[in-house]
């Protein structure tokens, strides 16, 4: 077995196609995970203690590589299958070089796997957590070798959706990051490089997508469907917001939107709204429980919206300057390079283009005047401009230049 040594003088498993990997967690992330690895050439063991959930995933595997086969997109599925085993018991990790944790995103309950998963894994295997918006660094502090815990944070089907954030701690081994990017694109997967910091990349710049949107709404500036008809057929977007979080899960986008605000110290510009957690409250999920923000009842009839070019240019101006600002802010805070702030919005999230070279196509002054505008109007510090907006604007600079 190869190994790569590292300024911290300990050895670990260089991660290739012959690296046995562990999925903690059948869910549809870690089914998801799981099966690219395994398409990849990977030997995969999948643990849950959840008997149910497990002959679920499996059986979901199984139909999806069946039909990717029939449609030619895979060779043989029979192949990919053998690679699997399915397993409750931790200790089938033994044999295992590279875990990857996709469960219930609960930061003590994924302190006590990793605790777990350390007792019988081998020194040199590597541990990673897909969490959208926890500290990496919290969790690898849980561990007794914490410089090889690092974040790996695939996007939803875990099998389509390319992007993946790569996330170190603040104690995380250096040499696992390109050891972690050249997997990925082993993988046929598009690797960003984030700083651990709350929402990391993606689910920090698009937090005012929903917030804002929902922002508008409650003032009775414009209703639902009017809002996601600005942002789909004036901005571009794939999909309005309501529609996306509904699409997305209640369950899943407003913890976000919690997490992301909590452990920005309740910074107002990731604020929560009571209308989403009144949908969480009721069990109003979207469209896997039927009813979200809109309802996908048999029959029912979806809301018209008004299409006024002027409300709508209004709308959509305003959840894109706080988008900009987001981006802004996260490059001037080194979150990221430029690059991979623009790879991650229109690779992740599926954005008609990237903030950064939206904000220079309208101009700095111009996203300047909308923000400033906001911020006057409402003298909220969820309005307040980022400094590098705020200087680029005063010398008419570029972001892109």
């Amino acid at each position: 077995m190869e190994y790569i040594e590292f300024e911290e003088k300990i050895s670990l498993t260089a991660m290739d196609q012959y690296t046995i990997l562990g999925v903690i967690g059948s869910g549809a992330m870690g089914a998801g995970i799981a099966q690219v690895a395994a398409t990849a050439g990977h030997k995969v063991v999948v643990f849950d203690n959840n008997t149910a959930a497990l002959d679920k995933a499996k059986k979901s595997i199984v139909v999806t590589l069946q039909k990717l086969q029939e449609k030619g997109k895979l060779q043989s599925a029979d192949d990919v299958l053998q690679r699997f085993s399915f397993t409750e018991t931790i200790s089938s990790f033994a044999g295992c070089g590279l875990i990857i944790e996709a469960i219930v995103e609960k930061l003590e309950i994924k302190k006590a796997v990793f605790g777990e998963v350390e007792k019988v894994v081998s020194a040199d295997c590597i541990l990673t957590s897909n969490t959208s918006s926890l500290s990496i660094t919290s969790i690898a502090a849980a561990c007794a070798v914490p410089s090889r815990v690092l974040g790996m944070h695939f996007f939803n089907p875990a099998p389509v959706m390319a992007l993946v954030e790569i996330i170190p701690a603040i104690q995380t081994n250096p040499g696992l990051i390109p050891e972690a990017t050249a997997l990925m694109q082993q993988w046929g997967k598009i690797p960003v490089i984030a700083k651990d910091t709350p929402g990391f990349i993606v689910n920090r710049i698009a937090r005012p997508f929903y917030g804002e949107a929902i922002r508008i709404y409650e003032e009775g500036i414009a209703d639902m469907a009017t809002i996601d008809w600005a942002m789909t057929e004036i901005g571009g977007f794939r999909m309005g917001p309501f529609a996306l979080m509904d699409y997305i899960g209640h369950d899943v986008n407003y913890v976000v939107t919690e997490t992301v605000f909590q452990s920005f110290f309740y910074d107002s510009r990731y604020k929560p709204s009571f209308s989403q957690k009144r949908l969480l409250e009721a069990g109003w999920l979207g469209r896997k429980s039927g009813k979200g923000f809109y309802s996908y009842a048999e029959g029912a009839a979806m809301q018209e919206p008004q299409k006024d070019e002027v409300l709508g240019t209004q709308i959509f101006e305003r959840i894109l300057a706080m988008l900009i600002n987001e981006a802004v802010d996260a490059l001037y805070l080194g979150i990221a390079s430029a690059k991979d702030i623009e790879t991650a919005m229109t690779r992740g999230v599926n954005y008609p283009k990237g903030l950064l070279s939206w904000c220079d196509e309208w101009g700095t002054d111009k996203c300047l005047e909308k923000l400033d505008c906001l911020y006057h109007e409402y003298h909220e510090d969820r309005y307040r401009a980022s400094i590098l907006l705020r200087k680029l604007a005063a010398g008419n600079g570029m972001l892109l230049a």
